[in-house]
């Protein structure tokens, strides 16, 4: 494998771990937020005892977000100086926004909200966790706002081969940033859902059945269950936007060779770029045209379109973009399912606890599931925009260092066994929280917050 494959496959695990943690971090904070208000709405100890045990899960992810942003953002110098030398402009200052709107809010509010439990007054302190989850948000707004700019490129103009910035309203506000960022959001939701759900069943199979887990249980369900819904249609929207701006991504995600009308949505297929066919073709007959058109004769791009005089493909790589969508899809479907059915029994039971055992441990694994629908929408996204970098302004070819291969490859083979220490080390230890948590070691044995009279509800040691 040469340089640029060996820089793009690096960069692309460094990403899909990093991406991992604001995933939770971006949302988390707000549920935490809403632990907190009904704590201070009822006084009923469940909520605190709800926010003491996730704090700790937002603390973590977020500490494993900033050490794997940090690591990710040495790459623009290291394996793909062409980026900065050519967009820089933009790019710059768009991370520089994030820092100074996003980073120093949650860095400073961070300490209040981990360690003032007990050390200020209760309305600090939730000031302090809104604080951190809108700099959390904010973060991911400035991130989405150079990525989508990065597909969608407006606002600048080309002086000597370098993007020099002409209008910031239209940089920010790119013909897809309202997209990426609110499926992108939606995502955030969705993950965290499934996680509390899973850790919250996990817990409660374990023999952890308090009222904080009950809350917790149903507090996930029940967000997931109004979430994916949304999310469907989020995708929806996105996925018309792209047909607009990049319809060689479009293609590529539908297997769809030729253009014309009537095309089927594929549910299944094995795309051979050699041959340009498919095989084993399992298929919705108008299905593809009916949802990106919303008519079901209408016309939908082809890939044998992109393809050079001399035979060059000029759209992405067909079968990661193809087989990525359609597992992110497949999650998105097992999310709805899951959760729909889950809600439903809790409606006619009234209680959290009354799910059967099969579909509790059926929500153990799908905890993870929002990182497996996340990294597959992340890779139909970016890898649906090879070659391009910066979409019809820098390939990746253009902006690769000219490193030799073999020190990328070491790189990418340290990175990579790192990564996957750090992520089962990250795993373990929430299981070991929940478990610490059902054997009564857990948040509901610690100092109450100050200013908030609980001390009563709070059982003797």
């Amino acid at each position: 494998m040469d340089t640029l494959l060996l820089s793009r496959i690096q960069f692309g695990a460094n990403i899909s771990f990093h991406i991992l943690f604001p995933t939770i971090t971006i949302a988390l904070g707000w549920v935490l937020l809403f632990f907190k208000l009904r704590f201070n709405a009822t006084g009923d100890l469940k909520w605190m005892e709800a926010y003491r045990f996730w704090v700790k899960v937002f603390a973590l992810s977020f500490a494993m977000g900033v050490v794997s942003g940090i690591t990710m953002s040495f790459q623009f110098g290291t394996n793909w100086p062409g980026f900065m030398e050519t967009v820089g402009n933009i790019a710059g200052p768009l991370l520089a926004y994030e820092i100074m709107t996003a980073f120093f809010l949650e860095a400073v509010f961070l300490g209040i909200m981990l360690f003032g439990f007990s050390r200020v007054p209760g309305w600090l302190h939730t000031l302090a966790t809104f604080l951190v989850a809108f700099g959390t948000t904010m973060s991911a707004f400035w991130i989405l706002v150079l990525n989508s700019w990065m597909h969608t490129p407006a606002g600048f103009e080309m002086r000597d081969g370098v993007a020099f910035a002409t209008d910031w309203w239209a940089i920010i506000f790119n013909p897809s940033m309202p997209y990426r960022l609110v499926h992108m959001l939606l995502a955030s939701g969705l993950t965290v859902a499934f996680l509390i759900a899973g850790l919250s069943a996990f817990r409660w199979l374990i023999g952890d059945r308090g009222a904080e887990v009950r809350a917790t249980l149903k507090s996930g369900l029940i967000l997931g269950a109004a979430l994916i819904p949304l999310q469907i249609l989020a995708g929806d929207f996105h996925g018309l936007n792209t047909l607009e701006h990049q319809p060689a991504k479009v293609a590529a995600m539908e297997g769809n060779w030729e253009t014309g009308p009537n095309v089927p949505l594929l549910l299944f297929a094995v795309p051979d770029e050699e041959t340009r066919s498919n095989s084993m073709e399992i298929a919705i007959p108008n299905g593809a045209s009916l949802i990106l058109t919303h008519k079901s004769d209408g016309v939908v791009p082809g890939l044998n379109d992109f393809v050079a005089e001399d035979g060059t493909a000029l759209h992405p790589p067909v079968a990661p973009v193809f087989y990525s969508f359609r597992v992110m899809v497949g999650t998105g479907m097992a999310m709805l399912l899951l959760s729909w059915t889950a809600v439903a029994i809790m409606a006619r039971r009234r209680d959290a606890g009354a799910l059967p055992k099969p579909l509790l441990w059926a929500l153990v694994p799908m905890a993870f599931s929002g990182w497996v629908a996340t990294l597959a929408g992340w890779y139909t996204t970016e890898i649906g925009r090879q070659p391009w970098l910066v979409q019809g302004v820098l390939t990746t070819e253009q902006a690769v260092a000219d490193v030799p291969a073999p020190f990328v490859g070491t790189t990418l083979v340290a990175y990579l066994a790192i990564y996957v220490l750090l992520l089962a080390a990250y795993v373990s230890v929430l299981f070991y929280l929940a478990r610490k948590a059902a054997r009564g070691e857990g948040p509901r044995r610690r100092t109450p917050l100050a200013g908030e009279a609980i001390v009563a509800q709070v059982p003797a040691e």
